[in-house]
């Protein structure tokens, strides 16, 4: 099967549902040029977002997986935050700064963590705040999966300085989640990376 048929299925099972783009984005926390690229046959999902597609429409994951292959160069950066207003304006912010990443936005932990397990972030924005674990404790379990994921802490709260740079993490950032922000950051990363794929 072809990336084409993969883009066809999608649009398909989409326009059955009665959703536009921007609706499907919001349910899998994605940016609406994400969906795009994927109908257009540009982009394809990872394994766990085709996961998340096929509980979304109620549909053989199988059917999914062998309409499309997961991509060993794709750029992977994910947006964990508990509020999902934050991942709703951070998401096209981080997509117009990485046009070529696969970005990802997750409001549980333990998704953001089962992803990391499945695929090779190599960027992760994280809120500090958020219920039985921080963020300070996600980075942590982060670099455990891979030491090579760069950490940026988003937060309202300066406070949280000093004990952030205490975990690995390579920055620091106040929200709102703006393109000068997230630009300045990836000039500042541990491991940096071609913004045209992953860094090896």
């Amino acid at each position: 099967m072809t990336t084409t048929l993969f883009s066809q299925t999608l649009k398909r099972l989409r326009t059955e549902k009665g959703i536009s783009q921007i609706q499907l984005a919001q349910k899998l926390f994605v940016d609406r040029s994400t969906i795009t690229r994927w109908e257009n046959g540009s982009r394809l999902p990872n394994n766990m977002m085709i996961n998340r597609i096929s509980k979304l429409f109620g549909t053989d994951i199988n059917l999914l997986l062998n309409a499309a292959a997961e991509s060993d160069e794709s750029l992977d950066v994910i947006l964990v935050d508990d509020r999902k207003i934050i991942l709703t304006g951070g998401l096209p912010v981080l997509e117009a700064v990485m046009p070529n990443a696969t970005v990802t936005g997750f409001t549980r932990v333990s998704e953001a963590i089962e992803y990391a397990k499945a695929n090779r972030v190599a960027l992760a924005f994280l809120d500090i705040e958020m219920g039985k674990m921080s963020g300070l404790e996600l980075c942590r379990a982060l670099l455990e999966i891979n030491p090579r994921t760069n950490v940026v802490y988003l937060t309202a709260y300066s406070d949280y300085a000093v004990d952030a740079w205490g975990t690995g993490a390579s920055g620091f950032m106040r929200k709102p989640i703006t393109q000068e922000g997230v630009q300045a950051q990836l000039k500042n990363l541990r491991y940096p990376f071609s913004l045209g794929g992953a860094g090896k």
